[in-house]
């Protein structure tokens, strides 16, 4: 090979790429020609013995044999371990937690929002047209049955009392003087029966003419007749004095009317009125007065619990305002008839009231309780699977697998639910299912109160 030396600097600095290019092209040219010359046989070329090579087979197979091992085996075996701990798991059978279903208490308790009313409630109405002339309550001022509350001046109704009263004392004059009019009617009448007797019996002797015990026969029959009208004139006073009298008294109540008295015992809830003034005859509201020592709340049952209600039944109220307490009070009626447009009972709900601490108008939670013959069946409410096709529970049999149960759902108590109608008392049932719960699958069977629960 010929060596060559390098081109000067000042020559590579003005040697473009092209000719350098081209330059290094010949060079590997002539390089290969030398090669391929026989004259000119290659230098320093290694020519290892049978040994040699027998010794490099061996050590690449001892090295291959040890990476194999190495790492080769334990990677097999980790597969293995993973692949037989999965196959174990798919294997084991799902662990389930599972309760007895048993029944509810016999106390049953249903809660529902009411509204609390007086027992009693009047609004108190003017009866007399007038003004205003004392007011002797206030809003919350209890009063007792016959209280006066106001005083109404009627100066007119004052005159039509006075006029009736004078009208009365005039029919009574003009009866005085009918019965008069009638003793002299009477005496009247015995002197004309008295000469009509005598003339009858002289015209029998022949005494008198026939025609003058006519006359006397005459006068005494229109002195009876006259007689029996003064009589009914009497009567006709007598009924005079009667309508006036009712007259008077009518007047006399209707002036009454303006001393207002409470009708019974209560608190006025509402003055609308003050001294000075102007009510009429039943249109003006005076006041509002309610009972209060006994109220009385209505609530809406709905129709599964409709046919539990009865009067008597216990019932407790209780109000956020008063916490911890509770009211202790019963059924009085219901409306024996569903509203038909929300499907509920209207039930009546009396609560003693002698401490005034609830107050009409009051919102309250009221708790019906009663005892049941039957008491529904219970079961956690996590354990209720919903599908399409219902609610249904995921029942563990005898031999240890599943079967779902469709159930009938009563009332839920939150945590709870009763069941009508699927389960019997005593079943085996899953209490938090999830995606395990399938037809037929088979369980190991974990207690609820294994769990810590």
């Amino acid at each position: 090979m010929r060596y060559t030396e390098p081109d000067p600097p000042q020559t590579r600095l003005t040697e473009t790429t092209e000719e350098r290019l081209r330059r290094e092209n010949r060079e590997l040219k002539q390089q290969l020609e030398e090669l391929r010359s026989p004259a000119h046989p290659p230098r320093n070329l290694w020519h290892p013995s049978a040994i040699t090579i027998w010794a490099i087979f061996l050590g690449a197979t001892v090295v291959v044999v040890v990476a194999f091992f190495a790492g080769y085996i334990p990677l097999q075996k980790r597969r293995a371990v993973v692949f037989g701990e999965a196959q174990e798991e798919q294997q084991a059978l799902p662990r389930v937690e599972v309760v007895k279903v048993g029944r509810s208490t016999r106390q049953s308790g249903l809660q529902l929002p009411g509204n609390i009313q007086p027992i009693t409630e009047a609004p108190i109405l003017a009866r007399a047209d007038g003004y205003v002339e004392r007011r002797m309550v206030d809003i919350g001022d209890r009063v007792r049955a016959g209280q006066p509350l106001a005083q109404i001046d009627a100066p007119e109704l004052t005159d039509q009392v006075t006029q009736a009263k004078a009208t009365v004392r005039q029919a009574q004059a003009a009866l005085e003087q009918a019965t008069a009019n009638v003793q002299q009617g009477r005496t009247d009448m015995e002197l004309a029966r008295v000469m009509a007797q005598r003339s009858r019996q002289l015209v029998a002797k022949g005494v008198v003419s026939r025609q003058d015990d006519d006359q006397s026969q005459a006068q005494y029959n229109a002195k009876v007749a006259a007689l029996q009208s003064l009589e009914k004139a009497i009567d006709f006073q007598r009924a005079n004095i009667a309508a006036a009298q009712s007259n008077v008294a009518r007047l006399e109540k209707m002036e009454s009317y303006c001393l207002v008295q409470a009708p019974f015992d209560g608190v006025i809830t509402l003055r609308n009125v003050d001294v000075g003034a102007l009510v009429n005859s039943g249109s003006t509201l005076l006041f509002r007065i309610a009972q209060t020592s006994t109220l009385r709340t209505y609530i809406n049952v709905p129709q599964t619990y409709a046919s539990s209600i009865r009067p008597g039944q216990p019932a407790v109220l209780t109000v956020s305002n008063v916490p911890g307490r509770q009211f202790m009070g019963q059924v009085a009626r219901s409306a024996s008839a569903l509203d038909p447009s929300s499907r509920t009972l209207l039930v009546e709900v009396h609560v003693p009231n002698a401490d005034s601490v609830l107050l009409p108008g009051m919102y309250a939670q009221v708790e019906l309780r009663s005892v049941r013959a039957d008491p529904p069946l219970l079961v956690p409410s996590d354990a209720m699977i919903v599908r399409a096709d219902g609610a249904q529970v995921a029942v563990v049999r005898a031999d240890q697998t599943v079967h779902l149960q469709k159930i009938e759902v009563g009332r839920d108590y939150g945590d709870r639910l009763e069941v009508l109608n699927g389960l019997s008392e005593g079943d085996t049932i899953i209490s938090n299912p999830g995606d395990v719960a399938r037809e037929g699958i088979k369980v190991e069977v974990l207690p609820a109160a294994a769990s810590g629960k």
